[in-house]
């Protein structure tokens, strides 16, 4: 009779392969045979099974990625695929080849079901493999001297040479046959877990279809003919749908199908379970149940991450995004695929649950996190250290990218370690900037100059690098880092940076093999700021001589100067030449340049005739470098000074020409007056009579100090000129009238006393200029008491009068201009909140509002102004000002009424406070005169001016007003409804204010002590 064995196979397929990825082996006892089998019509790859003897079975599918899991040194990007009774591996980082091809491929003698990679670190490309008949294959990777017939490389036409794993044992633990009073269920063992070395954990059914049970499975010596020893089995309340395992903590989180989380406590010496449990002592509890988990430490606290098949994410009981299409998690890296077609890239170091939150919920433009990807991508693995992130597409194909967060930590992490090599060629590969090498840690770069220029050991590098190289600290501005650094910019704050690492690189490569890197030391002098193209020249000038070895890798001169001419213009490379006065080397480069020998020369013939100070003149004023010619110019003799004089004039080298000829040369005398007449000409008249009189051209530095006002100086040359008592009269008149006009009358008052010998005169300057004690001083000086009475008194009474009647005047306007500003703001407030219509001063019941009012719309303003903006731009600057003027107008109803009224008030209040020195002058006149009730009568107006200004501060110069006056509405961060509703708010806001110095109050020194105690 013969047998039927029930099985059911479950095909999928991708990239153009059918795949067969479970195969359920029900037996060929009667009871077992399939009766239905049929999927569920609502839960997406849910199977129900039932069979002849009442048995029913549900199997619930999802996808998941079997790959391996150690850490950063060990890790080598295994994937394994089930096809059939063959696993295909992938070693992701040897080679990327798309599915069905693989590196390598295991024959198993019955149909895959289950894959496990093992949880050591140190051993992930080992792997387990169960099959439909509950065979455990166990292969590992080393140690092997046979090639296993089971495993060969390559599929599909592909080979690549990686080391393979052997068949070491295989396990048996469940009996597949069942007896006539047994229910057969097929792949009862799910979950399979690789925990250490002959030790393995699986998850079973329990009793009740709501309990599952943890099977503790240990193999070794006492696995009695290859069968696995029980070492315990837990139940749990509760449906275990998935199982993760943290390589490097050694934890394992069990998640039930009521999205409850338990920790498996497996190393303990009696295994337990007990609730995953927060920072805050609060059980995790995902909201939904996740097909896919793993944990991960967040901010030094171990978490875990999940993802259901709606694509919500989950960290805890978090869910932190809503669109999450696949993740993985790599070293301190989080990665993510979402359904915006885009890979992000977060770092799991220092942060928190909120910080993840909010960057998920705010994807913006790519970045250094953020980059965009194929439509449907998935990620497979991440590949260590070399920065592939392996993506899948729906058809099934692969796709290799280089996040450039991942990119950008391992090439911080080479140049940690001092691994330069790795890290150029990496940047060099993925286009980084090459500025990173040094803005990374300056400090440590600097110091370690030598070994970078050995790893790199290429001259074409490192003149890439030289290059590349620019100002900028990369660190600030293209790869910000993500973990703040305290390392200084440069290590000598004097230097740039750009010099200093050509000068520290040239002094290396000098110091390790000059004439390998000769070429290379030519492009640090080149790309300097300043580049010191006759150094280079002189460098290639001297290789003329030399004869190159191959062994000494060196370079010809030639081909130096061939490389030097690709690096610098040939015309300008010919120009440095000539300025090294080296007619050899000028004629070198002029050779490899495309110049004709016609033209340049005679031109170096009619310089080599010439005298040497006059030649090198010569080339220095055809090279424009007037400074350099003045100097060899000055040492020509006295026959060339008139085209020296020349040569000065022409390219206002005056300042220059003062260090040339000592003070004894009748060429010194010359340069001076030259120079004179050049100030003169630039109304610098002070500095002009200075030069004269230096040598000695007193008339002409005379005229010189009455044009700048120096009365001083110019008596000093009057004397020097012989004047007569009577000239010296004339001309301290005629200074004193210009003083006058400067309101200088202190310094007219002398020149009339002590040179024109008019001292009445100079007590009426002094009283005019309100000069009290000077005035004084003069009239007992000469005893003429009786002008005291005739006019100092006078003087002073009328002094306090006018005093007087201006303090009122100004405590007047203040308190007009104060009550008209809160009048303006109380009206562009009450606009501004709605009260009033914005369209009011258009409409015909404008005259229900004063006329004085000053509420104008922003349309309003706007539309006067726009216009008349644009014309006032192409006015004279005269006009322009008096258009300024305009703008902040005191006219009631202007639209910068505020402003203006804020300009008046601050003016009155800085007017008021400079009149303490002056008023405090008169106060003592007159109290020393008697006039104790008058002085009071000032000193009282002037206090209580003040004492009104004082109070009044804080009511002009509001807290607000002092702050920004109008928020941003526009910005990165903007949306179109933030800003439409920002200008809905602000539709009648104060303009713009240009002029910031008005928000800020007028500052009242309280130190000057301007009261008499006496008066109070």
């Amino acid at each position: 009779m013969t047998t039927f064995l029930c099985v059911v196979q479950l095909w999928t397929v991708g990239n153009y392969h059918w795949y067969l990825k479970q195969s359920l082996h029900f037996g060929s006892a009667e009871k077992s045979r399939l009766v239905s089998l049929l999927w569920d019509p609502e839960i997406p790859y849910r199977l129900h099974a039932l069979c002849r003897g009442w048995h029913a079975l549900c199997y619930d599918w999802h996808w998941s990625t079997d790959c391996s899991t150690g850490d950063e040194s060990h890790l080598v990007a295994n994937v394994a695929v089930i096809d059939g009774d063959k696993v295909l591996v992938t070693a992701f980082q040897h080679s990327v080849v798309p599915p069905p091809m693989c590196t390598f491929q295991l024959q198993l003698q019955q149909a895959v079901n289950q894959v496990a990679f093992h949880t050591d670190p140190t051993k992930s490309a080992d792997l387990a493999v169960l099959d439909a008949s509950n065979r455990i294959s166990v292969y590992r990777v080393g140690g092997g001297t046979v090639k296993d017939p089971t495993v060969t490389l390559g599929g599909s036409g592909f080979k690549a040479s990686v080391e393979t794993p052997h068949l070491e044992k295989t396990y048996r633990y469940f009996e597949v046959c069942c007896g006539e009073g047994k229910q057969v269920n097929p792949l009862a063992f799910r979950l399979f877990t690789w925990l250490q070395d002959d030790t393995f954990l699986a998850v079973s059914q329990g009793q009740l279809a709501t309990h599952s049970v943890i099977h503790h499975l240990t193999g070794g010596p006492e696995a009695e003919g290859g069968r696995l020893h029980l070492r315990l089995s837990m139940p749990v309340d509760g449906d275990v749908i998935s199982l993760c395992c943290n390589p490097k903590t050694r934890a394992i989180a069990l998640q039930l199908a009521d999205g409850q989380i338990l920790k498996y406590l497996w190393e303990a010496p009696t295994p337990a379970l007990e609730p995953w449990r927060s920072s805050t002592g609060s059980a995790v509890r995902f909201p939904s149940p996740c097909v896919q988990t793993a944990l991960a430490m967040i901010g030094g606290e171990e978490a875990i991450l999940g993802l259901t098949d709606r694509c919500r994410f989950f960290i805890n009981d978090v869910e932190v995004a809503s669109n999450i299409t696949s993740f993985a998690r790599y070293d301190e890296f989080l990665l993510v695929t979402t359904h915006s077609h885009t890979c992000q890239c977060v770092s799991l170091r220092d942060t928190s649950l909120k910080v993840l939150q909010a960057g998920f919920s705010s994807f913006s433009t790519p970045n250094e996190t953020l980059r965009k990807v194929e439509r449907g991508s998935r990620i497979v693995t991440v590949v260590p250290q070399d920065t592939k992130l392996i993506l899948q597409m729906p058809r099934g194909n692969l796709e290799t990218v280089h996040h450039r967060a991942l990119v950008l930590a391992q090439i911080r992490k080479w140049l940690d370690r001092l691994m330069f090599k790795e890290a150029f060629e990496c940047m060099r590969k993925l286009r980084i900037n090459l500025n990173l090498l040094y803005d990374h840690n300056p400090k440590v770069f600097l110091e370690n100059v030598e070994t970078f220029i050995k790893q790199i050991d290429s001259v074409n590098y490192i003149n890439l690098f030289f290059t590349e190289l620019k100002e900028e600290d990369f660190t600030k501005t293209m790869y910000p880092s993500p973990v703040s650094s305290n390392v200084p910019l440069h290590q000598c704050p004097d230097q740039k940076k750009v010099d200093l690492i050509c000068d520290a690189m040239r002094a290396a490569m000098e110091n390790i093999n000059p004439q390998k890197y000769c070429l290379s030391i030519l492009t640090s002098h080149v790309k300097k700021s300043t580049p010191e193209l006759e150094i280079a020249l002189q460098k290639v000038h001297e290789l003329r001589g030399t004869t190159v070895s191959p062994a000494a890798e060196g370079v010809t001169a030639e081909a130096a100067l061939k490389y030097l001419l690709f690096l610098v213009d040939v015309n300008e490379l010919y120009d440095h030449s000539l300025g090294t006065y080296d007619f050899d080397l000028v004629v070198m480069v002029a050779e490899k340049s495309q110049k004709d020998p016609k033209e340049y020369l005679p031109f170096l013939n009619t310089l080599q005739k010439m005298e040497t100070n006059y030649q090198h003149y010569t080339i220095d004023k055809y090279l424009k470098r007037y400074k350099k010619a003045l100097c060899h110019l000055s040492k020509c003799g006295t026959e060339h000074f008139s085209e020296f004089l020349n040569l000065v004039k022409d390219q206002n080298l005056y300042n220059e020409a003062l260090k040339l000829y000592p003070p004894d040369t009748p060429e010194h005398k010359v340069r001076d007056l030259a120079f004179g007449e050049h100030l003169n000409q630039k109304h610098l008249y002070e500095q002009a009579g200075l030069i004269f009189a230096r040598c000695g051209a007193f008339e002409r530095a005379l005229d010189a100090f009455l044009s700048s006002g120096s009365w001083q100086q110019a008596l000093c040359m009057a004397s020097r000129l012989g004047y007569t008592v009577d000239q010296l009269a004339s001309l301290a008149r005629s200074l004193a009238g210009k003083l006058i006009e400067q309101r200088k009358h202190a310094e007219a008052a002398i020149l009339l006393e002590q040179y024109a010998q008019d001292y009445e005169e100079a007590v009426l300057l002094l009283l005019e200029g309100t000069v009290w004690e000077e005035a004084l001083r003069l009239i007992h000086k000469y005893s003429r008491l009786d002008i005291l009475e005739t006019n100092f008194k006078p003087a002073i009474l009328e002094a306090q009068r006018n005093y007087l009647v201006f303090l009122d005047s100004q405590k007047t306007t203040f308190t007009r201009h104060r009550k008209r500003l809160l009048v303006v703001r109380e009206l562009k407030e009450q606009a501004r909140q709605g009260l009033l219509d914005d369209e009011t001063p258009n409409c015909l019941e404008a005259d229900l509002i004063s006329e004085t009012s000053s509420i104008v719309t922003a349309s309003d303003m706007s539309g006067k102004y726009s216009h008349s903006n644009s014309r006032i731009s192409a006015r004279s600057s005269k006009n322009r000002r008096k258009a300024e003027r305009k703008r902040h107008s005191l006219k009631e109803g202007s639209p910068l009424e505020d402003l203006a009224l804020l300009e008046a008030l601050g003016e009155n209040i800085r007017t008021t406070e400079n009149m303490k020195g002056e008023v405090h002058s008169l106060l003592k006149e007159l109290v020393l005169f008697g006039y104790d009730e008058l002085a009071r009568e000032l000193q009282q107006a002037l206090e209580e001016a003040l004492q009104l200004i004082e109070r009044s501060l804080p009511e002009i110069w509001t807290r607000d007003l002092q702050q920004n006056p109008a928020n941003p509405v526009l910005g990165p961060n903007s949306t179109a409804n933030s800003i439409m509703a920002a200008y809905q708010q602000q539709r009648i806001a104060a303009p713009a204010v240009q002029d910031a110095e008005l928000l800020i109050p007028p500052k009242l020194n309280k130190n000057i002590q301007w009261k008499l105690n006496l008066l109070q």
